[in-house]
Parts: C-alpha cells; sequence; structure tokens
C-alpha cells in the first residue's frame, strides 16, 4: 500500500494492500477500497462506501458525501462504486437517503469528467460518460453505455436509456428514450434522430440499427398516431427484436414522461 505521509486514514476504513493514496486525502470510518485503485490528492471519500477494483479518482473529488436533503438525518446511507471506473478532479458523488433507494449505485467501466456531480439515489450503469460539469439530481436512473455532454442537468427521478446521446448544455425534465440523440433547454429538448454512430461503435449489426430507426420512425415520426397506438405498432412490426421491446417499455414505464418532440431536421 502506498500512503502519503500527510493523508488521514480513519481506523475504521478498509484498504486493500494494493491501495494508494495521494497528499492530504482523507478516508472516513466506514470506507471500503478494492485492490488497484489510486486515490488523488485532496480527495475526500466518506462512509459507508465501498469502491471495488482499479478505480481511478482524481484530486479534490469528495466521494460518498452525506446527501443533500433536508430531511437527511445522518442515518447510515451507502454509495457503492463497481470496477475500473475513471472519476476526474473536483468530481462530486452523494450517498442515498432512508426515504430513497437507500444507496448510490455507480457501476463498472464509467468516466465521470471534472466538476460531474451525482446526486442522491442516483443509479448509474456501465460505460456511462459524463462530460465536464454534468449533474444529475437525485433519483435519476441512467442505464449502460449513455453518453452526457458538458453541462447537462438531469431533473429528479428522470431516466436515461441506453445508448442515448444528449447535448451540452441541455436540462432534461422528461425521460430520454434508448439510442437516441436528444438536445434543447427543459421545455424545449428535441429527438435529433437515432444514435447510429454510437451504436455502430458498440457493435450494433446493421440488422439491429434499421430494427431500431424502423421502430423510431414509427414512435417518433408518424405524427398521426397516439403514442400507445404507435407503441403497439412498433411492437407488432418487430416482434423478435429485444432492442426495440426495450424502447417501448421504456416509454410503458415513464413516470414522468419520455421526450418525443423532434427537430426541424428530421
Amino acid at each position: 500500500m502506498t500512503i502519503h505521509p500527510t493523508a488521514i486514514i480513519d481506523r475504521g476504513a478498509e484498504l486493500d494492500s494494493t491501495v494508494s493514496v495521494g497528499p492530504y486525502a482523507v478516508i472516513e470510518c466506514g470506507v471500503k477500497i478494492g485492490p488497484d485503485t489510486e486515490i488523488g490528492p485532496h480527495t475526500v471519500i466518506g462512509g459507508p462506501t465501498e469502491i471495488g477494483t482499479g478505480n481511478r479518482i482524481g484530486p479534490f473529488a469528495n466521494i460518498g458525501a452525506p446527501p443533500q436533503d433536508l430531511r437527511y438525518n445522518n442515518e447510515p446511507t451507502l454509495l457503492q462504486i463497481g470496477d475500473h471506473n475513471l472519476i476526474r478532479e473536483y468530481v462530486t458523488i452523494h450517498r442515498g437517503t432512508p426515504d430513497g433507494r437507500g444507496s448510490t449505485v455507480l457501476g463498472s467501466n464509467n468516466m465521470l469528467m471534472a466538476n460531474a456531480h451525482v446526486a442522491h439515489d442516483c443509479t448509474i450503469g456501465n460505460h456511462v460518460i459524463m462530460a465536464n460539469a454534468a449533474s444529475l439530481a437525485g433519483h435519476v436512473l441512467v442505464e449502460d453505455r449513455a453518453n452526457l455532454g458538458g453541462f447537462v442537468a438531469v431533473h429528479q427521478f428522470n431516466r436515461i436509456g441506453c445508448y442515448a446521446y444528449i447535448g451540452g448544455m441541455s436540462g432534461l425534465t422528461k425521460d430520454v428514450p434508448p439510442y437516441t440523440i436528444v438536445a434543447g433547454t427543459r421545455n424545449q429538448m428535441r429527438i435529433a434522430g437515432i444514435n447510429r454512430i454510437g451504436l455502430k461503435r458498440n457493435g450494433f449489426t446493421p440488422e439491429q440499427i434499421r430494427d431500431i430507426y424502423g421502430a423510431y420512425k414509427i414512435i417518433f415520426l408518424d405524427h398521426d398516431l397516439l403514442l400507445q397506438d404507435a407503441l403497439v405498432k412498433a411492437e407488432t412490426a418487430f416482434p423478435h427484436c429485444d432492442l426495440v421491446r426495450h424502447l417501448v417499455e421504456f416509454f410503458r414505464t415513464s413516470e414522468r414522461g419520455v421526450v418525443r418532440m423532434v427537430g426541424e431536421d428530421e
């Protein structure tokens, strides 16, 4: 274990023997850190927090801080972080709340760029990118391989679908459907098409992309159909496609509504 002499580590913290801790870092009681994880200078990690293998946490990050919730009364809620995440400087990730999920969860292989913020009770999947200063309010769900541009702000209880790409400076008050590109400000969010480049880069076949686009045309571009009718039509047109089924179920399970308005270029 490589620990700088100026770092402060509580005796109640559990660190693997391969963890490295930079100058002036503070690791509090209830923190567990797995193998080959690097903690940068001046970083503060509060507990209870569990951090997996091979994570890289940059300087001045604040990980596992209490939730910013007025009802929180110092209950022992949790932050769970998976493996091989890159968490850059000044990132903040808060623990859960007793009235919420009880925990905040960050999966594996994610990149959180400088000044990104993850609030209490959020759940982030795997291979997610949050660019500089992207911020999630409480209780947000981000599915695998979503990409949030710089300064994106997400309203509490929203969901971001898998493989979605959100343009920088966007403000989200509704759910973002899987496989799509969206951009805009609050009530002016627009769909700009499916995320073809992202899908190709992640190994989707031409047939899969064709099916997704076919469902997209039905749900987003057929303005003669009510939403529920469009979902049934898309499901019927592609009965054996799990990707289309996920898109349809994403709409059906939404509690805040889903961005559906298409930009002028469509």
